[in-house]
């Protein structure tokens, strides 16, 4: 019996999980399939009740789209078998999502860092003013029925932002990241480059940025930042432990002042720049000031727990800059509290290049933790021979812990104290298990 369903082959991936909410919202028939492994971005599935199952070839119907994760080859029964089918029309991720722009305004956010967040922001802020839907890395998709505009996170790895032609875009950063695919720093630049040239009628990038300012643009471009040379600049810049305080201005005159509740350095400019992006499509100071403030930020983003005399933060960060970020943010809004970073590291390629960086940003912390690598993680090849240990050796102090009940309570035996839970993997485990101590 043939169907007209969307079955998505790994639909707990972050950008699976969060499209699958979309099409759930668009009264589309939504199935999927995955490892039995919780994982947190089936909470939105599960709320929504988009049935989810184990994965076999059984799950294929005629007449299905079935969109596939970017990790599946054919070696997966489900991914064969959909392929294998003349009535399955197959897409990877993000050829569905090519597709699925063209039906809206869209606006892509790229870089290395502070996607997910900008993504949020500007879906919270451009929903003042029109109603937007959004995609945000962190499995949250949401699409109203009179949707006009389309916010999404747009990942770099392996060009995938490359499927994508949006009408606007915002370029947070360029660091070097994905080594296991990228050659150098001017391969991941050019693939900047490719993604600019397919923008339809405008970018927004961070002025401060080393490497976006000398890009070519063939669109019309609106730089943010802190430089004064910058089209949007934020000035009389406060940060504290009850938030920041900033005034945006535009072409040197004075918009506005704006007070947030959050901290820390990478969330100024993602702020800044979600205001130069929805003032450039036509929102009002006020609307974007309004949605700035409403903004209940996203699920593993900074997100701050206090618990008796503890405070937990959760985080994606993986990347050594971002890990730096994190704690400097901890210490400015707990600057008289003990600083604990605790960080799970998710590809070997990555620790290698940048074993010395991750070093340097860990032990900016008052105390590192470290756990090893998630067993099903494999070394891309045969020059790739970095450990845990060698990570551990470089952070004088730290300690290797395990996501288990016994190193929970070796956590709890350093309260109080603020700890930074940090990783793409399923290092918040351990902090549920350290909470649950703290509260008892």
């Amino acid at each position: 019996m043939s169907r007209l369903a969307y079955h998505f082959i790994g639909i707990k991936g972050t950008g699976m999980a969060a499209l699958a909410c979309i099409l759930h919202d668009q009264h589309k028939v939504v199935t999927g399939s995955d490892i039995d492994k919780y994982i947190f971005t089936q909470d939105g599935l599960e709320q929504r009740g988009i049935p989810f199952y184990s994965f076999d070839a059984s799950n294929i119907h005629d007449g299905d789209t079935v969109i596939i994760g970017l990790s599946f080859d054919d070696s997966n029964v489900e991914v064969k078998a959909a392929h294998d089918n003349p009535n399955v029309k197959c897409y990877y991720y993000n050829e569905y999502l090519g597709v699925l722009l063209q039906d809206y305004v869209s606006v892509c956010v790229a870089g290395c860092h502070g996607k997910s967040t900008t993504t949020g922001l500007l879906g919270t802020v451009l929903q003042k003013h029109e109603d937007t839907a959004y995609l945000i890395g962190d499995g949250h998709g949401y699409m109203p029925d009179q949707a006009k505009n389309f916010v999404l996170e747009s990942c770099e790895f392996q060009r995938h932002f490359l499927a994508y032609h949006p009408d606007y875009a915002i370029i947070t950063n360029i660091e070097l990241d994905h080594i296991d695919y990228y050659k150098d720093i001017d391969d991941y630049v050019s693939a900047y480059q490719s993604f600019v040239n397919q923008v339809k009628k405008k970018v927004i990038i961070y002025g401060d940025d080393p490497y976006l300012p000398n890009l070519s643009y063939k669109v019309p471009y609106v730089t943010y930042g802190l430089g004064e040379n910058n089209d949007y600049v934020a000035k009389n810049i406060v940060q504290g432990e009850q938030g920041m305080q900033f005034d945006c201005y535009c072409h040197n005159e004075f918009l506005t002042h704006i007070e947030l509740t959050e901290v820390g350095d990478p969330f100024l400019q993602d702020a800044l720049g979600t205001f130069a992006l929805a003032h450039e499509m036509g929102c009002s100071v006020e609307e974007i000031v309004e949605g700035l403030k409403e903004y209940k930020g996203i699920a593993r983003r900074f997100v701050i727990e206090e618990v008796k005399d503890s405070v937990l933060i959760d985080d994606y960060a993986h990347h050594p800059t971002a890990i730096r970020y994190m704690i400097d943010s901890a210490r400015k809004k707990y600057p008289s509290k003990k600083i604990v970073a605790l960080y799970k590291p998710d590809r070997y390629s990555r620790l290698q290049y940048f074993l010395d960086d991750f070093a340097a940003s860990l032990n900016t912390a008052d105390q590192v933790v470290l756990c090893d690598f998630p067993k099903n993680a494999k070394r891309e090849d045969e020059s790739i021979t970095v450990t845990i240990d060698d990570l551990v050796k470089r952070c004088p102090n730290s300690i290797l812990l395990d996501i288990d009940e016994k190193s929970a309570e070796k956590l709890y035996e350093m309260t109080p104290a603020v700890f930074v839970f940090m990783s793409s993997k399923d290092i918040y485990l351990l902090k549920d298990m350290l909470k649950e101590k703290i509260e008892k």
